[in-house]
């Protein structure tokens, strides 16, 4: 009989371990034995893993001899304290803080964009994960998102210029933050003075290219990682394109607004039959376009392609409008990582 594998989630508490506790126990990761983990300060409490219950535990010295996989999801400083304990262990790693992303031999990926990409992608990406990877960090989504959107433009004509506006929500920063802009929200409505702890800035009803120099939240590192997995992601292959990112005054769900030049002009129909592949969702111009709250809970990024000019002439120009539910498709991405690297796993932990 096969070993079951074994898996441990640190940080299971935080927003992104949840939702990455629900992506693996719907994947075919679901019959795993999971170990829940976080800080001091949410030991015992109780979390759902598929049909069972558990409680989040205490990351003992001896935490993650067991463990096939070790996903941390949780605070930055949690990574850094407790990641070469995993590695010493033999589990394999998935980052989803970033913070092991400058280390030696880490690499950054998304094994959709690899696939979408085909035979260019063993050409000019950097090799796959084998026993001497320390750590995996899966690719940010909107760095995933923008990568799928070209690698399905290539077959359909060439990119002469590309950039991107990006609207960051407050969940990409964890639950502080979000509880920050809700405080921020009800204090402005009340007149009262507003908390700004994590932002430093108003952040309700506010978007803001840089935040207070006090912040605990650094935008213009988000965008330079943005930027720096989509060149990891594109390699040769796919264009180049220029990202700013934006606070944006919502609780969830990254949009971003796509500006395409073409090197020849086509029509609308020939983009939408392109884009509309596996990890997409097409929506037309004639229905509800994607937002943030049409993208919660959804797996896929929703886009919705217009000419510039308006009209239904092919022409050269167009606008892409993106939505992603950026906990729901990152952690899904994670996962396609980690089944990546079952093959060096397949029975279990490599003795």
């Amino acid at each position: 009989m096969t070993e079951r594998y074994r898996i441990a989630i640190v940080g299971a508490a935080s927003l992104r371990g949840k939702e990455l506790n629900e992506a693996l126990s719907e994947s075919s990761f679901g019959a795993a034995e999971f170990s829940l983990m976080d800080d001091e300060a949410q030991l015992g409490q109780l979390e759902s893993v598929g049909d069972e219950v558990t409680f989040i535990q205490r990351i003992e010295p001896d935490a993650f001899t067991r463990e096939d996989f070790v996903f941390f999801a949780g605070e930055e400083e949690t990574t850094r304290n407790h990641w070469k304990q995993a590695l010493t262990s033999g589990a394999s790693i998935l980052d989803l803080t970033y913070v092991l992303e400058k280390e030696p031999g880490v690499l950054v990926r998304s094994p959709w964009v690899r696939e979408a990409l085909g035979e260019a992608a063993s050409e000019s990406l950097p090799g796959e994960p084998d026993l001497t990877t320390p750590a995996i960090v899966p690719a940010h989504p909107v760095a995933v998102a923008l990568a799928l959107i070209f690698a399905r433009l290539t077959d359909v004509a060439t990119v002469k210029s590309a950039s991107a506006t990006v609207l960051e929500p407050a969940s990409e920063y964890g639950r502080a933050a979000m509880d920050e802009l809700h405080q921020q929200t009800v204090g402005l409505l009340s007149f009262q003075s507003l908390p700004k702890q994590s932002y430093d800035a108003q952040a309700a009803f506010n978007l803001l290219p840089v935040l207070g120099e006090a912040a605990k939240i650094n935008l213009g590192e988000s965008e330079a990682r943005i930027r720096r997995h989509y060149a990891l992601l594109a390699g040769h292959v796919l264009p180049k394109v220029a990202i700013q990112l934006l606070h944006a005054p919502v609780f969830h769900g990254h949009s971003f607004s796509l500006a395409l030049e073409l090197e020849q002009a086509v029509p609308v129909e020939h983009l939408e039959a392109a884009l509309g592949s596996e990890h997409m969702d097409v929506v037309l111009g004639d229905t509800e376009p994607p937002s943030n709250l049409s993208s919660a809970g959804q797996g896929d990024v929703m886009v919705r392609v217009r000419p510039a000019e308006g009209g239904d002439q092919a022409t050269t120009r167009f606008w892409i409008w993106a939505a992603l539910d950026n906990l729901k498709f990152g952690s899904l991405n994670a996962v396609a990582c980690a089944q990546d690297l079952r093959r060096l796993r397949p029975k279990g932990k490599v003795q």
